[in-house]
């Protein structure tokens, strides 16, 4: 079957969990890093879907991979290829479907408690709240046709799906050592972003093993529900040059 594309943008912000129920699926894996150089392909029929991960930067940034990423998006879309992205991924899927992408009064960095919206229970195991980790500036507004998934008290729209497509204003994929390596990397964010929506590094590396086996239960649910819709047909001869 075709590659799932993955897009990664920072170092500590790799797919994490994803790529592991991706390995437990039999799924082959192509992952970019469009921010090193990598160039994003702009034919999205090559793969059976496509990852996009968080950044550092704002969608809004006037950077050539970043307009790059926006031309595949469009060509998935227009394919109808799944499409999963989370926070940064989120915001560059809700853009290419035609929703604002705004920056929040107040950062929203910590773990957060979400509340999944009933119409989208069935995507999380039933479940009626979810755990969440968050680190974002921006938020996106919900696209034409797209139904709301997860709302919280710091960001009306933390979530939403529109056909096999799903957007995560928040992050689901991480894992121990890789918010370990994001706290270090974002430490004078985190000193100068104080305040009640700014957790603290102790307070974010605090209890771990419980909050990440909360996340991975609610996120293998997602995940197996996004990979249901992958075309998984077997590919004959070479793909297309992008």
């Amino acid at each position: 079957m075709r590659p799932v594309l993955i897009l990664q943008h920072e170092p500590a912000q790799g797919p994490g969990y994803l790529l592991q129920c991706l390995h437990d699926h039999g799924l082959p894996v192509e992952l970019l890093r469009p921010d090193l150089g990598d160039r994003p392909p702009a034919y999205a029929g090559d793969f059976s879907g496509l990852v996009l991960l968080g950044s550092d930067h704002s969608v809004h940034d006037k950077l050539v991979w970043i307009r790059r990423e926006r031309l595949l998006l469009a060509d998935a879309l227009r394919l109808n290829r799944p499409v999963l992205g989370h926070c940064f991924g989120a915001q560059q899927l809700a853009q290419a479907l035609g929703a604002p992408v705004t920056r929040n009064p107040r950062p929203d960095i910590g773990w957060r408690d979400l509340w999944v919206t009933p119409a989208a229970r069935h995507l999380f195991d039933g479940q009626e709240r979810l755990l969440s980790f968050n680190w974002h500036y921006d938020s996106f507004q919900m696209p034409p046709g797209a139904t709301r998934t997860l709302f919280g008290l710091h960001g009306l729209n933390k979530g939403f799906a529109l056909g096999p497509h799903l957007g995560l204003q928040s992050h689901l994929e991480v894992t121990e050592k890789g918010l370990r390596e994001w706290c270090a990397h974002g430490r004078a964010e985190l000193a100068n972003g104080h305040g009640p929506t700014v957790q603290t590094e102790q307070e974010i590396l605090a209890e771990l093993p419980e909050r990440l086996a909360r996340l991975r239960r609610a996120a293998g649910v997602l995940y197996h529900h996004w990979i249901g819709h992958l075309d998984r047909s077997p590919v004959f001869g070479r793909l297309r040059a992008a």
